[in-house]
């Protein structure tokens, strides 16, 4: 299956909010210069904590303020608010080709958003130094994405080379 032979439908961010949580991201926006983002992001969770609009949000100002770990955190839980929708295992290693084959046509764009959600969690284990967990996802997305769609054949790489210039020994 081909991840770019589509029609993109439901996309995340034009679905309705809870009220207010529009208005607290675009605060959060205005005021990440002067380093007043954090507590209107927070607000926003609070009132819809299943909010892909809010959980990208809180992912990329955590990402841009380098506090990686918050930014998994927020990329793990859009991972499981999306996976029921799509209803994929629960654990990404169990996830076959014939979850995504078999995804109704209506549902390919939160199939795709589920992957590069995946590798966002990849990505970011790497920038943490979780190299075999990293590993681990960039081999289950180029095992799944044979054409390289999502691009993680180029991060499994980068990850294998990692480890390789470090000397890496696995702690598992």
């Amino acid at each position: 299956m081909d991840l770019l032979d589509f029609e993109a439908q439901g996309l995340y961010f034009e679905e309705p909010e809870v009220a207010g949580v529009k208005e607290m991201i675009a605060v959060a926006a205005e005021n990440y210069a002067n380093g007043d983002a954090e507590l209107p992001l927070l607000k926003a969770y609070f009132l819809a904590p299943e909010s892909l609009n809010v959980l990208v949000a809180l992912n990329r100002f955590y990402y841009y303020q380098h506090r990686l770990e918050d930014a998994l955190n927020a990329t793990l839980k859009a991972l499981a608010v999306i996976r029921p929708l799509i209803d994929f295992p629960e654990d990404w290693r169990d996830l076959q080709q014939s979850h995504i084959s078999g995804a109704r046509a209506d549902l390919l764009t939160q199939v795709r958003l589920y992957l590069f959600t995946l590798k966002a969690v990849g990505f970011l284990n790497m920038r943490l130094e979780h190299l075999d967990l990293s590993q681990s996802l960039f081999e289950k997305l180029v095992e799944l994405d044979s054409k390289d769609r999502i691009g993680a054949k180029g991060l499994l790489e980068l990850v294998i080379k990692r480890k390789t210039d470090v000397g890496w020994v696995s702690v598992a």
